[in-house]
């Protein structure tokens, strides 16, 4: 028999052991009512349906209702409740398109989006250089000089005579990339450092600029490399807070899922152990790298999928051409404004469709960036040719931007039911040159998402932060009215592409999450799916169609935790 003083002492260790359990199984459902509730539901794409509601109950992450407050109340009596006092309440978005890492890292650089001139910018890194004295290289992003009053592209020479205002740039290194990422604009530090003189050939897939044989100080595509490859690596401490310092951001702006855009070996492994350590905030869809090394490993190891859904390792992020803004984004014929200029094929076709067919095989989904006519048409062919002799036609390939797309190529896109991860504010932000860069007839396929909804194509929106500005309520703007935030121009660029609020709404939640064979666990608040959700401030259905991008969110919720609190 068992004694009573060994009795006691089991309850003891059963009671400290029942303590010891989430709180979440002892807790009742959470019921947030006084909302107003909008959803996506069913199949992704055009046949989902929008569905109001004023009530969302939840347990354990998951949603076990949507619908009217009175069925809630009856349905779970016992349930917590709390007011949404009136907000709006949406799913949490995702962005199918940014760089989590790049993003964490630009908010700690030089930021020149926005810059009106070449000496703006230079005036912006004069005063990064004083406030950051010992850093020998300074890095920096978004400058882009078609919204320059020459449009020109900057020089060497102004970031060279920052030494005569500033002493300390003397021996900077000044690495600044464009708002594309697509070329760079570096001083004569950098050039320096890269070997780089009046002798030095263009690499494949990239352009060292010159004047009279002289570098310029702008590389573009590939040519980037010369210099970036002698940037210092960092440590898991720095990448590590510059993930966190995204993480915030991003939850703070109400994104619950990011499709990180080309992840390589030593962030894919920092994502695995963070993974452990229970701390990746919001969901991440990874891309692996195309041009790594590590391609055939990855590869041979299989997708990777976990029943959190807070990591997701099953596509690959390949390359066809560089960006339009800067020319290099591959043309069919040459561009409008520069004779004799086709762009650039950052891959060679033969070897894209290698990796393509490699991609297919082991079962992973193919992320093709591809911006100019011939860049979409090169992935559309290589696709076409793995389907010949791929059985597995379900990996819901996705072209990666989609700008610019020869009409004839359109319908193929839906044939071969590739998906279209494009990025809306792309479109507001290309406005002013894109038509100048290839005319007026191929114009008619570029940023053409009401072209591609109507033929049934999925399109999933994201912002390519940091190009743009992660804030997804600009991509949804941008995508409802193609309007700048001065309303400009009125009734929008080319206002037949656009998309409807629905549409839009569902680009950034049901349809992104359909790009990563998410569809069923994330993108919609239906019974049995994370409970991701969002409160904002204004009732996007509601509202003047200008104002969307105003909005401010309120709070982020992801699996029925409370990640991010405006008032807090």
């Amino acid at each position: 028999m068992v004694s009573f003083f060994k009795r006691l002492s089991l309850l003891s260790h059963l009671f400290l052991l029942i303590l010891a359990l989430p709180v979440s199984i002892w807790a009742e459902p959470t019921l947030i009512h006084n909302v107003k509730g909008y959803t996506l539901t069913g199949n992704a794409g055009n046949e989902a349906q929008l569905y109001s509601f004023n009530a969302l109950v939840f347990e354990q992450g998951k949603v076990l209702f949507v619908g009217d407050i009175s069925e809630a109340k009856q349905q779970f009596p016992k349930a917590v409740a709390k007011d949404g006092n009136g907000q709006t309440l949406l799913p949490g978005l995702i962005d199918a398109h940014g760089h989590i890492l790049n993003m964490g890292q630009s908010l700690l650089t030089v930021d020149l989006r926005g810059t009106t001139s070449e000496q703006e910018a230079v005036a912006r890194v004069a005063e990064y250089i004083k406030q950051n004295p010992n850093r020998k290289w300074v890095i920096g992003r978004g400058w882009n000089q078609v919204l320059w009053p020459n449009k020109a592209f900057p020089t060497k020479a102004t970031l060279d005579a920052l030494v005569q205002s500033v002493p300390q740039a003397k021996d900077k290194i000044i690495v600044l990339s464009r708002i594309d990422g697509h070329a760079a604009w570096v001083n004569s530090n950098a050039l320096k450092l890269a070997g780089i003189t009046s002798k030095t050939a263009d690499p494949e897939g990239g352009q060292i600029i010159k004047s009279n044989q002289e570098p310029t100080g702008v590389l573009v595509d590939n040519a980037e490399l010369l210099v970036t490859q002698h940037l210092p690596s960092e440590d898991e401490l720095q990448i590590n807070y510059a993930l966190d310092k995204s993480f915030e951001h991003l939850l703070a702006l109400g994104i619950t899922s990011v499709h990180d855009a080309g992840v390589g070996e030593q962030l894919r492994k920092l994502y695995l152990k963070r993974l452990e350590q229970n701390r990746i905030p919001l969901r991440v869809y990874v891309m692996l790298d195309g041009s790594s090394s590590y391609l055939d490993n990855w590869l041979s190891q299989g997708l990777f999928i976990e029943p959190s859904d807070k990591l997701s390792i099953r596509s690959v992020k390949l390359y066809t051409d560089g960006a339009l803004g800067s020319r290099g984004a591959a043309m069919i014929k040459p561009y409008s404004d520069q004779a004799d200029h086709f762009g650039l094929m950052v891959t060679e076709p033969s070897e894209l469709k290698s990796k393509v067919n490699d991609v297919l095989k082991h079962g992973f989904q193919a992320n093709v960036h591809a911006i100019g006519d011939a860049g979409n048409r090169v992935f559309i062919e290589a696709v076409e040719e793995a389907y010949k002799s791929q059985k597995n036609q379900e990996t819901r390939h996705r072209i990666e931007h989609a700008q610019v797309i020869d009409l004839q190529d359109i319908a193929k896109i839906k044939s071969l039911g590739l998906i279209a991860s494009m990025q809306p504010t792309h479109a507001t932000s290309d406005m002013n040159m894109a038509e100048d860069r290839v005319g007026s007839e191929r114009i008619k396929g570029a940023y053409a998402w009401r072209t591609l909804l109507d033929q049934g194509t999925i399109i999933a929106s994201g912002s390519d932060f940091p190009v743009e500005l992660a804030n997804p309520f600009h991509g949804l703007h941008a995508a409802i009215t193609r309007q700048n935030h001065h309303n400009q121009p009125k009734g929008g660029w080319k206002p037949e592409q656009k998309m409807s609020r629905t549409e839009a709404l569902r680009s950034f939640t049901l349809d992104a999450a359909y790009a990563a064979h998410q569809e069923h666990t994330l993108g919609s608040l239906e019974v049995g799916k994370w409970a991701d959700f969002i409160l904002v401030d204004q009732d996007l259905f509601n509202m003047n169609e200008q104002d969307i991008w105003k909005i401010q969110v309120l709070e982020t919720w992801v699996a029925g935790e409370k990640v991010f609190d405006k008032a807090l």
